[in-house]
């Protein structure tokens, strides 16, 4: 799956943008605050639906125009075959989201279509956030290549709002609706194990592929590992919801369950947020991302028909040193890696990542706004 060409009108703070792209890297130039992670942004919503930054779709029009539109024409086969996405906002309406002129009913129905992975410093809330940043992750990544993942982990979401919903409206209460609580209970408990069997199964394949890429960008001298944390591990989850009614009805909300689950990191042997400098989180996490990347790749990409992840990088280089950057730029590189777009303020990191990549990439300069 290959960007080819890139439409923006009215996003954030790009009036108007028509960009054609390099099958393989693409650079953006530029000091700060000046539209160059817009840009990216404007990728991840053809992928996902909604903007990795800000979920209030309004607040992504630009402050001068009361609509905005972004467009991708994207080449899916070695033949040249093409298809467009394109993605509608206009201040107090629906948002609209097209494929070849055909519009989905459900945006859902779009994630996957186009893989993507995005790096950038907000992704750094993965390490030092809570556990629902580590949780997204997972969710993000499985959805990718499973439908059935995704409608699963909607519809527990779903029920899960339910179950609260009734805790806090009942908790000063005496008669609470425990046979209908007892209901939700029974929906919501194959679903958790559905859930929490595909999580632990794609955990289990994602380790060896992210400690590769960790051990590559550190020269080899650091160990690191992650691990699945899960209530599910070691109790049935309905006893547990039977059990736990009474201080589920004081907390107002749902004590048990995959909405829990976490992700434990380590280096050393050691807890990565206590022991890890700034250069070492940035390196996990970087792993972590690109690891991600080449799963879909190696593990699924017969769900993924054999699409190459979009690879979105903003600011990647910063905290690192020398050595570390020189790694992951001779890392993307390689073949399994697809159309990648890059972000930073300082040229000579993507001078010499371009030195090996003339023929098959592109530089642009950013400055409020204007893209040349």
């Amino acid at each position: 799956m290959v960007l080819r060409e890139l439409t923006i009108l009215n996003y954030k703070n790009i009036q108007e943008a028509h960009l054609l792209f390099s099958h393989k890297l693409n650079c953006f130039v530029g000091l700060n605050g000046q539209g160059k992670t817009n840009i990216l942004d404007a990728i991840y919503m053809l992928s996902f639906t909604k903007s990795a930054f800000n979920t209030i779709d309004s607040q992504n029009i630009n402050h001068h125009s009361d609509m905005a539109m972004i467009q991708g024409e994207y080449i899916t086969s070695s033949l040249g075959e093409t298809t467009r996405v394109t993605c509608g906002l206009k201040r107090g309406q629906k948002k609209q989201f097209r494929l070849d002129n055909k519009d989905y009913k459900r945006m859902v129905d779009h994630i996957g279509y186009i893989p993507l992975v995005l790096i950038s410093p907000e992704e750094l809330k993965f390490i030092d956030g809570g556990s629902d940043e580590r949780r997204r992750f997972i969710d993000g990544v499985i959805s990718q290549y499973s439908k059935k993942y995704l409608e699963d982990i909607t519809q527990y979401n779903a029920l899960l709002k339910q179950r609260n919903a009734l805790l806090k409206q009942y908790e000063e209460q005496v008669d609470v609706p425990w046979d209908f609580i007892d209901i939700l209970d029974e929906q919501l408990v194959p679903l958790a194990y559905a859930i929490y069997l595909e999580r632990s199964a794609f955990i289990e394949r994602f380790i060896p592929i992210f400690q590769s890429i960790y051990t590559h960008i550190s020269g080899g001298n650091e160990s690191v590992n992650l691990s699945y944390v899960s209530q599910l591990h070691e109790r049935d989850l309905k006893e547990s919801l039977q059990r736990t009614h009474q201080r589920d009805l004081i907390l107002g909300w749902t004590s048990q369950g995959i909405h829990k689950d976490d992700i434990d990191m380590s280096l050393e042997g050691y807890p990565l947020k206590r022991v890890g400098s700034q250069g070492q989180q940035k390196t996990y996490l970087l792993s972590l991302k690109l690891a991600q990347a080449l799963y879909l790749v190696r593990v699924e990409k017969n769900a993924l028909s054999n699409k190459r992840p979009i690879l979105l990088l903003d600011d990647i280089f910063d905290k690192l040193d020398s050595e570390r950057v020189e790694r992951i730029i001779q890392l993307v590189q390689q073949d399994e890696f697809g159309q990648i777009f890059i972000t930073d303020t300082d040229r000579q990191h993507l001078t010499t990542l371009l030195q090996n990549m003339e023929d098959t990439s592109s530089i642009f300069h950013v400055s409020n706004g204007v893209i040349s």
